[in-house]
């Protein structure tokens, strides 16, 4: 490539985080709608219509209205190649959401207006600080009637210990909603405005001129009240401490109506980082920072995604690229294995559709059609300077279910599907030590349930799932196990790598464990 620094520099790389409902997936949608590539925005609610949002490929995303999967979508917008990634927002998915969060240079935030910050918002966000990256917030619906935008401000501060700096402001809510105070453009963004007439611009002081009806409207004078409030006592922008996410931009707006989305995607563009340097751990050990424009391609693989096209039986490994340029055909390390692999069949994403890629730079997310020779975490490199990336977090299963297949005729499909699925990382695959019986680990009950539908669906295979219920999992080095130590209150498994770990009934078996064999030493994942 010509100039890979400028390439790098055009990259802006972002998950969308929430709540559940918060909006996320459909103000994913009318991003793309601005990229050019979709002409209509799908609602993951008008399922009557046969409309489903782009983003959500999987049938039971569109027969439940939620996102199971994290989606991978790219598009240009202004000059810049902007890829997002689209996470779930059910609590029972955080591990997808966490690796993705891996992948990311930033992260956008939707809030519900009304409801404010929300349980798994809060714990997504700690997350997103942990890593110290720029953080941008969607307050979203503003059509409905919600929380006072001070309010919301406010709870930012008090709840996740950020600054919020409002980038815009609601004039009315709801049924009177009137617009937006653009604070970073100067200037006032009209609702269900023709495109010709959206936008007012403002005079010095910051106000419409006298002749406009929408200086008569007492929720103007309120706006301007608030405005005022904001210049004196509010957080001013500080791209310092956005950079590090210790400041947040606060837009305003209504994904549904799809409005504000537009002006928020233009501040973003402005305002997000273009990738960074990334930790890597040389063939000696040491610790290095890898430039993104270093010449030496170098990714990661922070998501595997069986079937997405169920007629070719497919498998996905996602990469995000660290460093240099992806070119089709090039030779890559595998740092686990050491093997090399020729990259002759790359895949970019816009949701379910994909786009054979030829090239692609630090910042973009690939996907490589994979037989089975990639793991979640693993790191690929080219020439001959090994690098790894940091470990991706892994969580320690609560719920666990004993899996059979129904049908004993059918054990090809059903130990083929056992094997792909728990590859993608939402449930964690367990043999009981001594009869070496399957099962599954999960961190909420809505995993089984995917896992359950796709077993059926993508592999013709029906599952028996009986609960062993809520157990608390614990590793065991091999040198220290006896498998004498396993009782009905602990029982002994082993994990696909063939680690023993015990399955404890309470935290009191744990305890009454720990008593009798104060040498062991026991561990858990995140």
């Amino acid at each position: 490539m010509q100039n890979l620094t400028n390439e790098v520099a055009k990259r802006r790389t972002f998950a969308i985080i929430s709540h559940p409902d918060a909006g996320k997936t459909t103000i994913t949608e009318q991003l793309l709608l601005f990229g050019g590539v979709i002409r209509e925005a799908g609602t993951v609610k008008a399922k009557k219509s046969g409309h489903f949002a782009t983003s959500d490929w999987m049938d039971i995303e569109k027969k439940r209205g939620i996102s199971v999967t994290s989606s991978v979508m790219q598009f240009e917008y202004q000059g810049k190649r902007i890829n997002i990634l689209d996470t779930p927002g059910h609590e029972d998915f955080s591990e997808d959401t966490y690796r993705t969060l891996m992948a990311v240079d930033a992260a956008v935030m939707v809030i519900d207006s009304a409801k404010g910050i929300e349980p798994q918002t809060k714990k997504l966000f700690k997350v997103v600080k942990k890593r110290g990256i720029p953080i941008f917030t969607f307050m979203n619906k503003l059509d409905r009637d919600g929380r006072e935008p001070l309010d919301l401000i406010a709870e930012l501060e008090d709840l996740l210990g950020i600054e919020g700096v409002a980038m815009n402001w609601p004039i009315g809510m709801g049924k009177g909603l009137k617009g937006l105070y653009d604070i970073a453009n100067h200037r006032i963004e009209l609702y269900r405005a023709e495109a010709a007439d959206k936008y007012l611009e403002l005079d010095e002081d910051g106000r419409l001129s006298e002749d406009n009806p929408l200086t008569k409207e007492s929720i103007y004078d309120d706006t301007l009240g608030d405005i005022e409030l904001l210049h004196e006592a509010g957080n001013t922008f500080d791209a310092a401490k956005v950079a590090v996410g210790d400041q947040t931009p606060v837009f305003f707006g209504s994904a549904l109506t799809n409005f504000g989305v537009e002006t928020f995607l233009e501040q973003y563009v402005k305002i997000a980082p273009s990738p960074d340097s990334h930790e890597v751990t040389l063939a000696n050990d040491d610790k290095e920072e890898l430039a993104a424009d270093d010449e030496q391609f170098a990714g990661f693989v922070f998501k595997i995604q069986a079937n997405m096209n169920p007629a070719h039986r497919d498998r996905i490994a996602f990469v995000r690229i660290c460093s240099g340029e992806f070119e089709k055909g090039i030779d890559v390390t595998l740092a686990r294995t050491g093997k090399s692999i020729r990259l002759n069949n790359a895949t970019e994403f816009m949701s379910s559709e994909r786009v054979q890629v030829s090239n692609a730079v630090a910042g973009d997310i690939v996907g490589l059609y994979d037989t089975g020779n990639f793991q979640i975490g693993d790191s690929i490199y080219s020439g001959k300077r090994k690098v790894e990336f940091q470990e991706l977090p892994q969580f320690t299963p609560e719920l666990f279910m004993q899996v059979t297949a129904k049908n004993v005729m059918k054990q090809k499909s059903f130990h083929k599907g056992m094997q792909q699925l728990v590859q993608e990382g939402a449930v964690q695959l367990y043999r009981n030590y001594q009869t070496d019986d399957y099962i599954l680990g999960a961190v909420g009950q809505l995993q089984f349930e995917v896992f359950q539908y796709r077993m059926l669906n993508e592999y013709n295979s029906e599952v028996v799932m009986t609960p062993i219920g809520s157990r608390v999992a614990r590793w065991i080095d091999q040198s220290q196990l006896d498998p004498k130590m396993s009782s009905s209150r602990n029982l002994l498994v082993k994990d696909r790598f063939d680690q023993p770990l015990f399955l404890f009934e309470n935290q009191f078996a744990l305890r009454w464990f720990a008593d009798k064999y104060p040498d062991v030493q026991l561990h858990a994942k995140l």
